[in-house]
């Protein structure tokens, strides 16, 4: 008689309450952030009419995180991670009620003091969100059992991309009707509103108990965890060079400008178009069980992004490039959720609030230089080479990646989650 499998439950993760709660508040807050990002950004660029001043507002707010962000996973390591994640949403939350006071005096504050006040409360925003990122993390992957992990993290997924779609719309939408203040209190309503849902999720236990341990040999057996682990270190370098070499996103306005000649409502839905492409893998993804050769998926899945860059690159079709862009955003899509997986999988519970802080500033610091580099190689090559040139590195680093990094090329699902729960077990 054969005994069947039992069914793969799609929603399995969110039927936890916990993470349920914890995904609705990610939500809520990550709309509220991107309302916060539309609403600062267009207020700047309407005081100055100078486009290195947009570029400021994201050095203002990446170069702190990434420098904090090792700090921040020792504290999640040591500290109830829920009371830090509290804490910075509430900062975070201060922030804009402090930018609603700016803008009902913002020409005067402006004439005597100039943007400064703004790159002031972005640097603490981004000092917040540094010791943010690794505790409420860190903190979700405690909520679910560990075969759940892939689902979690496509679950994990969605709400952020679903967030990256609707927070920009309302953004614009809110700063049209409602001006700067309204815009930046409709922010501050939304993240309040979302960290209030966390106090509903039961605290966990401290991830360590290690208290006479510095903070110098904290992080350095953080790093040394991370960088020893071919699983690892293998998974966060191909999301650095992919992301570092296939900024075509930092070139959508001069694609949509001069290449395909689509105007600003273009350019909405080339940025769009990425995010609903991953949305639509992600819950895919979720309704299908990861298994089988998880790291020769990931390379793929780099390979996809790449192709699609170069493409869209010499792409002169509205259609085919918004279809690469989407694609694009789906391949990335994988990439991210095999990614979390596997973090979450390879790291013990004691050590994933710095592993997430060095994953915070893989992420992080390709993101942003990523974006200069596609703005030095559009100087050097022209705009259509220099995206092409970034397609074809992201292929050569995935390439270079699985020869360096076997294990991580080898590696199945099956034989990931038993060595997890053998650790685990172990405890």
């Amino acid at each position: 008689m054969d005994i069947q499998k039992p069914k793969h439950d799609p929603y399995a993760a969110l039927r936890v309450r916990s993470f349920r709660l914890y995904i609705l508040t990610r939500l809520v807050n990550n709309i509220g952030f991107q309302v916060f990002d539309v609403a600062v950004a267009w207020q700047i660029y309407s005081l100055t009419k100078d486009p290195l001043s947009l570029g400021l507002v994201g050095l203002c707010v990446a170069v702190p995180a990434i420098s904090i962000s090792l700090y921040g996973g020792h504290i999640s390591d040591r500290k109830n991670r829920r009371t830090i994640a509290i804490c910075m949403l509430y900062l975070l939350t201060l922030n804009a009620v402090v930018l609603i006071v700016i803008s009902l005096n913002v020409h005067e504050i402006y004439a005597a003091y100039g943007t400064l006040p703004f790159y002031i409360i972005l640097f603490l925003g981004g000092l917040e969100s540094g010791l943010l990122a690794p505790s409420i993390i860190a903190f979700s992957y405690l909520l679910i059992p560990q075969e759940h992990a892939p689902n979690a993290s496509a679950w994990r997924s969605s709400s952020w991309q679903l967030a990256a779609i609707a927070g920009p719309a309302l953004g614009g939408l809110l700063y049209g009707f409602l001006g700067a203040t309204g815009t930046y209190a409709a922010s501050a309503s939304l993240t309040f509103t979302g960290t209030l849902l966390i106090w509903f999720i039961p605290p966990q236990p401290v991830a360590s108990s290690e208290g006479e341990e510095t903070i110098y040999d904290s992080l350095k057996k953080g790093i040394h965890f991370v960088f020893k682990n071919q699983v690892i270190v293998g998974a966060l370098s191909l999301d650095l060079f992919a992301v570092l070499f296939g900024g075509a996103v930092a070139m959508l306005p001069v694609y949509a400008s001069d290449i395909l000649v689509i105007g600003p409502q273009g350019l909405g839905i080339l940025r769009a178009s990425p995010a609903i492409g991953a949305v639509i893998v992600a819950f895919w993804m979720a309704h299908r069980p990861l298994k089988g050769a998880v790291g020769k998926k990931l390379f793929i899945a780099v390979i996809g992004f790449g192709l699609t860059i170069i493409v869209f690159g010499i792409s002169k079709s509205v259609p085919l490039s918004v279809c690469m862009l989407a694609l694009g955003g789906g391949f990335d899509s994988i990439s991210v959720i095999v990614r979390s997986t596997l973090l979450q999988l390879s790291t013990p519970n004691e050590m994933r609030g710095r592993v997430e802080a060095v994953n915070m500033m893989f992420i992080g610091s390709s993101n942003e230089i990523g974006a200069f580099e596609s703005g030095v190689a559009a100087r050097l090559l022209g705009v259509i080479p220099s995206v092409v040139f970034g397609g074809c590195m992201t292929l050569v680093s995935v390439g270079v990646t699985s020869k360096v990094a076997p294990v991580l090329r080898k590696l199945r699902y099956e034989e990931l989650l038993s060595r997890a729960q053998i650790s685990k077990e172990t405890k």
